[in-house]
């Protein structure tokens, strides 16, 4: 499994499938902690190994410096059998983050689990403006 994750500001799949990312940042600034999010986007693109298929479980947390989960996405993929003369089978996720709250200025980290495998996705850095 291969797979990338971005922040961005909106993101949608075009009528030609392809996934078209708009505004991607790492860094927010905000005047006072707590301080709320209204609207990001968490986007990514998982490509899968061909011996994988069906329904595929994931949960995505986004974690403070201490590794406490701040908010948290649990869901699904369905993953289609794909033949070898064909690219290997894809998800697109776009996934709106809604009024997150961050507690104080510092990095942030994405940790997703997919399936029982664990990665790595992105970092936000929120500091004071």
């Amino acid at each position: 499994m291969e797979a990338v994750f971005l922040f961005c500001t909106d993101a949608g799949v075009g009528p030609d499938g392809k996934l078209n990312i708009h505004g991607i940042f790492n860094e927010l600034q905000a005047p006072d902690f707590p301080a709320r999010q209204d609207r990001m986007v968490l986007v990514g693109i998982i490509e899968w190994q061909r011996n994988l298929q069906g329904r595929i479980p994931f949960a995505i947390d986004l974690t403070d410096s201490e590794g406490k989960s701040i908010f948290s996405i649990e869901g699904h993929t369905d993953v289609e059998a794909r033949p070898r003369s064909k690219a290997p089978a894809k998800t697109q996720l776009i996934l709106p983050l809604k009024n997150v709250m961050f507690p104080a200025p510092g990095r942030y980290r994405v940790r997703i689990n997919i399936n029982g495998t664990k990665l790595a996705g992105p970092s936000m850095h929120l500091m004071r403006s």
